[in-house]
């Protein structure tokens, strides 16, 4: 019997840890009971706490207490999204080397510097010692899961996360696949009928929708698209910030800089916030809120709706891109399968139907655990123990990005122009080559920048690194050079090259530090 390999969601704001055993998946609960955990890290004077113990204690160590390291990892400091998201939270985020947020915590006495993907590997560290209680056993092996449209730096960093959590990390499969996967085992009855099946998955902190053809234990992925900023978390601070404007307009009392009462309010407003899902309006009551004065008020559905409208309206964009992008019309999905705790929302699931033209959404798995699900799946299969009912699965996964080099255009005299190598939806695992030319006479060095991204101008794409080939022979203008994309099973990327005159090849792996070069 081959070792158990367990199957890791690590959320943003929960995550959740499955195995497969006798034939179906094993959702595992944690040592309170619980079938998730918060994505928490907490550090006080004397230790350092993981999972509820630290969700337990946010309220009174506000400024130690780290979440949303899912929405830093593999990200840069100068990053839009991260400036906005600093100004939320309640702990401190510096810039570290080489563009890199660091978060800033006070631990036994002393200040200390964690990187994201260190707090994250401390919560995979959680979810396999929760592993490991139920199975009586070590655990080495894991499958993991991310947004489908992380970019390549985030996947990187959450492949080491994975390693500093001392795991060997066999996989990283996307959510919205790993969603697919459950749905697919849970509707093994119709398994031999081709279905084609989109997967909305609304999570904590992002966004992804997946189309997938299920066929004889076939899981191939048509299109994929969504946002890796986008979740329940940008929906709980949006009631945080109307709250606290109401008792500052009540009270006069600006509670923006006290980050005890902004985290209290935003638990209530996370409950209010799951509670609207089932009723039509909610009280939100919290003793003392500041300078002895209570907080009360009712949110009704409609003025949740109403705070959040243009998030809902955000969410729909990547369905119809994702459909466009699959070449399919409406007409010919299947199923429409809700996926992450925040499509619950029925707000969200409106919307979503209307985009369907009134198709009724299957909600059949459970949102908070079918990735988890996918992932233990994928790891059984993987470890040599998914007999049985997984003897004729397969799975084939896409990537999300377009990837190209930055070339000039001499003859325009125009620069910043991407040169697509890989195109968004590509079927991975894939090599692609191109060749790029020297620009000028008795060139000894050649350099060019890697990005991610739609844009025919690099300025608007994402930088992955710099690749160089150096101290080879001087040579004219406009002499070629072989170059390989080469895009692995965990969406991660490759490049090598090649000068053809010596045989000197140099290759990359795009590593979220961008500086993981090697010849």
């Amino acid at each position: 019997m081959a070792a158990e390999a367990i199957g890791i969601d690590l959320g943003t704001t929960y995550s959740c840890v499955g195995v497969w055993q006798n034939d179906h998946v094993e959702i595992i609960v944690n040592d309170q009971g619980n079938r998730t955990t918060p994505s928490y890290v907490a550090f006080n004077e004397t230790e350092r706490l993981v999972g509820d113990a630290a969700f337990n204690q946010v309220i009174k160590n506000p400024t130690n207490s780290i979440f949303d390291a899912k929405r830093l990892i593999g990200r840069r400091f100068s990053d839009i999204s991260v400036q906005n998201d600093m100004k939320l939270w309640p702990f401190k985020v510096i810039e570290g080397p080489n563009d890199k947020p660091m978060i800033v915590v006070t631990h036994e006495g002393q200040e200390k510097q964690f990187a994201a993907e260190e707090i994250s590997s401390m919560v995979l560290a959680k979810m396999r010692e929760i592993a490991e209680m139920f199975l009586d056993s070590t655990v080495k092996n894991a499958v993991i899961t991310v947004p489908a449209y992380f970019s390549d730096s985030q996947r990187q960093a959450t492949r080491n996360a994975g390693e500093f959590a001392g795991l060997k990390v066999m996989r990283i499969i996307n959510e919205p696949t790993a969603a697919a996967i459950a749905y697919g085992l849970e509707k093994q009855a119709g398994w031999y009928c081709k279905r084609n099946v989109m997967i909305f998955d609304l999570g904590g902190g992002t966004l992804d929708v997946s189309l997938l053809t299920i066929s004889a234990g076939a899981f191939e992925v048509k299109a994929t698209a969504g946002d890796t900023h986008l979740g329940g978390e940008d929906f709980d601070n949006r009631m945080v910030d109307f709250c606290a404007a109401e008792f500052k307009r009540k009270h006069d009392l600006d509670v923006s800089g006290n980050s005890r009462a902004l985290r209290r309010l935003k638990n209530a407003c996370e409950k209010a916030k799951r509670r609207l899902s089932f009723t039509s309006s909610v009280d939100i009551e919290i003793d003392c809120l500041a300078q002895g004065i209570d907080l009360y008020m009712t949110i009704s559905r409609a003025k949740f709706e109403q705070l959040n409208m243009n998030f809902f309206n955000k969410c729909m964009e990547p369905v119809e891109k994702c459909i466009r992008d699959a070449n399919m019309d409406i007409s010919q999905i299947d199923d429409v399968v809700l996926a992450g705790g925040s499509s619950r929302i029925p707000k969200v699931q409106q919307l979503l139907q209307d985009v369907f033209k009134g198709k009724k959404l299957c909600k059949s798995i459970n949102p908070d655990e079918a990735i988890a699900y996918g992932a233990a799946v994928q790891a059984a299969i993987l470890s040599g123990n998914g007999n049985g009912k997984l003897h004729d699965f397969t799975l084939s996964d896409v990537t999300p990005m377009s990837l190209g080099v930055e070339v000039q255009n001499l003859q325009l005299c125009a620069e910043n122009i991407m040169h697509f190598v890989i195109p968004r939806n590509t079927r991975v695992p894939v090599k692609k080559n191109t060749t790029i030319y020297t620009v000028y006479d008795n060139q000894s060095a050649i350099v060019f920048p890697i990005f991610e991204g739609e844009s025919e101008s690099t300025l608007n794409n994402n930088l992955l690194g710099k690749f160089s080939l150096v101290d080879i022979p001087p040579a004219p203008k406009g002499y070629p050079f072989d170059v390989w994309f080469e895009i692995d099973e965990n969406g991660i990327l490759s490049v090598s090259a090649e000068d053809k005159s010596t045989g000197q090849k140099k290759g990359i792996t795009i590593a979220s530090d961008r500086s993981n070069c090697s010849n």
